[in-house]
């Protein structure tokens, strides 16, 4: 988006605008945002900022965190909110090849090499590529079921105004 100042406290909005976007915590930052992934069209007006008089701010380092955290929401919220597999897909295929190549190199250390305890001497290795492949299951698990969801609440959305299959 264009805008050059999003920290300003001066802003307008339409009411259709304001009442389709979700704002929880401290979203309201991201309003332009937000309302421009909505459909909504954005312009700035400039405003002559006036120097503090009196008193300090209060922007501090753990408001500078809470709103970085709430960009990554937003990043992700916009990026990945109907299509979560492509986000816990690429991270679960990641992890099951990077714990398989692990694997895989573990079982011909004991298969071509000298024969010793690979066990005792690569313990470690085995329980990492063991976690990698598990948790890029859990990770595509996750993808799916976030799949799922969006799936079901389209298919309800749109039933609403015309029957149509689940599955069409």
């Amino acid at each position: 988006m264009d805008i050059h100042d999003f920290g300003t406290t001066f802003k307008a909005y339409r009411r259709e605008v304001i009442q389709s976007v979700p704002l929880y915590g401290e979203m309201h930052r991201f309003i332009p945002a937000l309302a421009s992934w909505y459909g909504a069209s954005i312009c700035e007006i400039p405003v002559r900022n006036i120097n503090r008089e009196r008193g300090k701010s209060h922007y501090g380092i753990g408001r500078t965190f809470r709103v970085f955290f709430d960009l990554l929401t937003i990043r992700f919220l916009l990026s990945y909110m109907g299509r979560p597999l492509h986000f816990f897909g690429v991270l679960g295929a990641l992890s099951i090849m990077a714990g398989s190549c692990l694997s895989a190199s573990l079982f011909a250390m004991k298969g071509i090499g000298p024969q010793q305890n690979t066990m005792s001497l690569h313990g470690p290795m085995f329980v990492i590529a063991t976690v990698l492949i598990l948790t890029g299951v859990q990770l595509l698990s996750i993808g799916l079921l976030g799949e799922l969801q969006v799936r079901h609440y389209h298919s309800t959305e749109s039933s609403a105004t015309a029957r149509a299959p689940i599955w069409a």
